[in-house]
């Protein structure tokens, strides 16, 4: 497996919108980096043209991945209130399709030769709710099917506070289910402090996504995503304070706002804000 050493700036294949692998070749060449969370190619999330040989197209373009990402066929985000009806495994109806759609993934994230994937379990009920057990016990599925194909799974912040989502972890006790911690969606579903909850989740954080972000001005809305360094989460100090808790992955950064030109424009402004955080 490729070595990726600690805090390499990356970029999350999906938000440069591209089709192919020589394509995200080039705008990874363009933004002078090699590090990339890249999409399984689910057709909702981002397809690639490559379809079936994605995985050795990508193995051969010689840039670094850090892990995979899944998207599910459905997810609706118009809003807060209709993603959280149809966001990963909250609705039971969707579960069964969703765990195989789960088992393809894990499938090529082996192929990509990658140990990790990244995806949104969707709203974890609270503790108390009726509904936990069997969200939590779908959650321990995720767990057993990830385990036989020796994946890790990491939850993305965001749809909870981060004291609902250590207690799920703590219940779930399945040492391969982890965190993919996203700043900005704490902000975006106005549910947490990205600083804050940075401490609580620190044990079990195994990728980030580096987005920027502000609090929404009216309930139930969706906050407002913005280049890093103009919002709310105070980018500095939070990598400051990965850095202090020990956090060993890449910094990938995710922009899911404007069209290409505009998204690659933003993107290339925060890996410059980046390594100057770093370099601080």
């Amino acid at each position: 497996m490729t070595t990726i050493e600690p805090l390499a700036i990356g970029v999350c294949s999906w938000s440069l919108q591209v089709r192919s692998i020589p394509e995200l070749k080039g705008l990874l060449d363009r933004l002078g980096i090699d590090v990339v969370q890249i999409a399984c190619g689910d057709p909702h999330h981002a397809s690639w043209d490559e379809g079936e040989a994605m995985p050795q197209a990508a193995l051969q373009a010689g840039f670094r991945m850090s892990g995979a990402m899944l998207g599910f066929p459905g997810e609706d985000y118009t809003s807060p209130k209709t993603i959280e009806k149809t966001g990963g495994f909250g609705d039971p109806a969707t579960r069964p399709e969703r765990l195989e759609r789960l088992r393809w993934a894990l499938a090529r994230t082996k192929q990509l030769g990658l140990s990790d994937l990244m995806l949104h379990a969707g709203f974890l009920p609270e503790v108390g709710d009726p509904a936990r057990k069997s969200f939590l016990d779908t959650l321990g599925q995720v767990a057993q099917m990830a385990a036989e194909y020796g994946i890790t799974i990491a939850f993305e912040t965001g749809q909870e506070t981060a004291v609902l989502l250590r207690r799920t972890l703590d219940d779930l006790q399945a040492p391969n289910l982890k965190v993919n911690f996203d700043p900005a969606n704490m902000l975006l579903y106005d549910k947490d402090d990205p600083i804050a909850a940075l401490e609580l989740l620190a044990p079990d954080i195994r990728s980030v996504h580096v987005k920027d972000a502000k609090r929404p001005t009216v309930p139930g809305e969706w906050g407002e995503e913005v280049p890093l360094g103009q919002g709310q989460v105070d980018i500095r100090r939070w990598v400051q304070t990965l850095k202090r808790i020990g956090y060993q992955g890449p910094l990938c950064i995710e922009r899911e706002v404007g069209n290409q030109a505009q998204r690659f424009a933003d993107i290339a402004h925060g890996v410059q804000f980046l390594r100057e955080c770093l370099a601080s």
